[in-house]
């Protein structure tokens, strides 16, 4: 089969042709696109050097499979085009919440995907993670609502953050001024409690993102809060989640089926250090749970600490899962 990435060189195009170059899929063909100023480089897959083209003068119908990490204005302008030629898994949240786009987290909802279908969206970074971790004990006890607290790492912002991230670090240790470019303060050794914009009521877009997302893959009827924070980590997305449902639960049932669940690891144990960090969990596949325990102040609801690498699940890992899943099942 032949591929496409579009927005090669950004950090999520990176991660996908990471994930790509490891996965089970055979490309035969791989076409590497970005802006102008990346044009003309040679960049590594599977000991052959590939050109970097530009957008407008490539022709979509040469991938079967086109994967797209360039954010809402390309996918504005370019995704619709691309899909009367190729099949297209779009990372930006342009058609999230489209009723005819599926919304894919394959661990949870493959069964959405359908033939002829030929744009397919990459969930919010945090979403994914959220929806992964709770789908079987949402199958098993039925969540009545999510209360969620994120702590996102700054590459879920671009390269251009993360460098931002470096430069303030510096500085700050160094006593010089510093200039905050793509947050609304300071990032380094800060907490910002605002991502994407606000929205009338108070809640961010990002906040709204993870709302109705989670609705579309696990159920409408499930009713979610959240407020996404920005924090000064380069890589990994962390959760505070409480998990409310229908019924009374069983503890030991609820873990055990947490450790069951495809991509997921459980490291929980009462113990210093038995829980996953954003640092430890940075460049794995796996999404890490821990600090499982019951709500004592309700005896439907429990706790717990989930964390994953935003690059991988989050962005990259999934879309590439997604391509994966559509080869098997013969979506193509």
């Amino acid at each position: 089969m032949n591929f496409a990435i579009i927005g090669a060189t950004g950090n999520v195009g990176r991660k996908t042709l990471e994930v790509l170059e490891k996965s089970k899929l055979k490309v035969n063909k791989l076409f590497l696109i970005a802006s102008n100023k990346s044009v003309g480089k040679k960049i590594r897959f599977k000991r052959k050097n590939i050109t970097v083209q530009n957008i407008k003068e490539y022709d979509f119908s040469k991938a079967d499979i086109s994967f797209f990490a360039a954010g809402v204005k390309i996918a504005k302008k370019w995704v619709p085009k691309a899909a009367k030629k190729t099949i297209v898994i779009d990372n930006s949240k342009f058609f999230r919440m489209r009723e005819d786009v599926p919304l894919i987290v394959p661990e949870a909802n493959a069964h959405h995907l359908r033939k002829n279908k030929n744009i397919i969206s990459n969930p919010n970074c945090s979403t994914i993670q959220l929806v992964l971790a709770l789908k079987g004990i949402h199958d098993k006890y039925s969540i009545k609502r999510i209360v969620v607290s994120t702590y996102q790492a700054v590459s879920g912002a671009g390269k251009s953050a993360m460098d931002e991230l470096t430069v303030q670090t510096k500085n700050f240790l160094s006593g010089k001024k510093i200039k905050s470019k793509n947050f609304t303060k300071q990032i380094a050794f800060n907490l910002i409690p605002h991502i994407d914009a606000f929205d009338l009521d108070g809640y961010t877009k990002e906040e709204l993102k993870m709302e109705f997302e989670t609705k579309k893959i696990l159920g409408k009827k499930i009713n979610l809060t959240s407020t996404c924070v920005r924090v000064p980590v380069n890589t990994s997305h962390s959760e505070s989640i409480n998990v409310e449902f229908v019924k009374r639960y069983n503890l030991k049932r609820i873990k055990d089926i947490l450790k069951k669940t495809k991509g997921c690891k459980v490291i929980d144990q009462h113990k210093n250090g038995r829980y996953i960090t954003p640092l430890e969990a940075e460049g794995d596949y796996k999404t890490y749970i821990s600090r499982i325990r019951r709500d004592r102040t309700n005896q439907k609801a429990i706790n717990l600490w989930v964390v994953s690498d935003n690059l991988l699940k989050g962005a990259a890992l999934n879309s590439v899962q997604i391509a994966e899943t559509l080869v098997k099942n013969k979506l193509n």
